[in-house]
């Protein structure tokens, strides 16, 4: 079965294909950007690495992009498919699911009702998942599609983790609460340890890391999410590239009041000028960050000859410093740990990041030792002894998303 994969933004629309018949095998990926604004392009990357770039003239909206992304995996020069009847269901990254979906979904008419529903709760979001459903039944009216949540993982935690300490009416008129997301990610992550420790993931307690520009934890426990760190939205919980992460609420109207900022104005201060962005004054990207604390990161030799040396220190500390609290926290409330996952671009990429959120954590049963290359990005950071797994895992939500999308597919049939 060939299976399309669509995650939709507001500007862009990422893609691949998959043959889930044969040994869930990646054929085609690529990203169509800039919808509705001047000179988009698309560009297309094969199996082997080779990449095509197309520049257009202009991209109205989605369905001019996913019409463009069929024809051109169906060109007759760099093109996979003869035809697009060969793609047999198409799966969606959905942002925001709210408390209706806690698994991913057939996509009908209730399911799309609902996901108008959730709009205020994720408006820079559902709204583009939703155009990119629309575009693809008006393109591909007979196949069939699946909404896949990236807050659906989060719906088994208990109403102590996510219900806020506010008035409980606000839950009851307006559902706020912490939703969490990454959920995917987490999953394919928490799956893919359970293969590798060869133990049942409904007997494990794992907490997994995905660090990226946007970055959350989840304590999962017996192969269920009861807790993570991004909360209503994304803007709580860890710093990351351009989000403040956790801060205290009155510090908001303290700054909108000596800034002269409106909610918009603090809105965008928060998600945007924040972070490791706003600490270090310079950059969001932590590589640079790492290159500006250490001019030798194995063994943590300052680069004080670096104009941004300090505060990148200091951004980098606080990145990894709140990272560690999390993992203890959830710790703490599953009882313990059998192993920590890293992953997204930051975790599976730092030379830093991981070794100090679990530097000094012997007390929990984690001995730190050499890198063990696993092959195909993994890899095992603790020694033999260590009671607690601390493991490198590349996430592939695409290809989670994938398996979704097959086995709802599947069963309809």
């Amino acid at each position: 079965m060939k299976i399309l994969i669509l995650n939709c933004g507001s500007s862009s629309v990422k893609y691949s294909l998959y043959d889930m018949t044969e040994g869930e095998r990646a054929l085609v990926s690529g990203l169509v950007e800039r919808i509705g604004l001047d000179d988009p392009r698309l560009i297309h990357t094969l199996a082997d690495g080779q990449e095509i770039t197309q520049e257009k003239a202009m991209l109205r909206d989605h369905r001019q992009a996913i019409e463009l992304v069929l024809a051109t995996l169906t060109h007759p020069d760099h093109g996979i498919l003869d035809s697009t009847e060969e793609i047999e269901a198409v799966g969606h990254r959905v942002v925001h699911g709210g408390e209706r979906f806690a698994r991913s979904v057939r996509i009908d008419a209730e399911v799309m009702q609902a996901l108008y529903d959730h709009i205020s709760l994720a408006p820079l979001h559902n709204p583009p998942n939703i155009t990119g459903i629309e575009a693809v039944a008006a393109i591909l009216p007979d196949v069939p599609q699946v909404g896949v949540f990236d807050t659906a993982f989060h719906q088994t935690m208990p109403a102590y983790a996510y219900i806020y300490a506010l008035p409980y009416e606000y839950y009851e008129k307006y559902r706020v609460r912490r939703y969490g997301f990454h959920g995917t990610s987490h999953r394919f992550v928490a799956q893919e340890a359970a293969r590798f420790l060869g133990q049942p993931l409904e007997k494990l307690r794992l907490i997994t890391c995905h660090l990226g520009n946007g970055a959350s934890v989840t304590a999962v426990k017996g192969g269920q999410s009861v807790d993570t760190s991004m909360g209503f939205t994304p803007l709580e919980g860890l710093e990351m590239g351009t989000r403040c992460g956790d801060l205290d609420p009155a510090i908001v109207f303290f700054l909108m009041e000596k800034e002269g900022l409106d909610t918009a104005g603090i809105n965008e201060l928060l998600n945007t000028k924040s972070g490791v962005l706003g600490v270090s004054g310079y950059t969001s990207d932590m590589r640079e960050i790492e290159a500006a604390a250490y001019s030798d990161i194995p063994r943590r030799i300052a680069n004080t000859t670096h104009p941004h040396h300090r505060r990148s220190k200091l951004a980098l500390d606080i990145y990894n410093y709140r990272l560690k609290k999390y993992i203890g926290a959830y710790a703490a409330a599953m009882g313990g740990v059998d192993a920590i996952v890293f992953t997204g671009g930051i975790g599976e990429h730092s030379e830093v990041t991981p070794d100090d959120a679990c530097t000094d954590m012997k007390f929990m049963g984690i001995e730190l030792g050499p890198a063990i290359d696993l092959g195909d990005g993994w890899y095992e950071l603790s020694q033999p002894a260590s009671r607690v797994r601390v493991l490198v895992i590349p996430t592939d939500e695409e290809l989670m998303i994938a398996r979704d999308t097959f086995e709802l597919v599947k069963e309809a049939r």
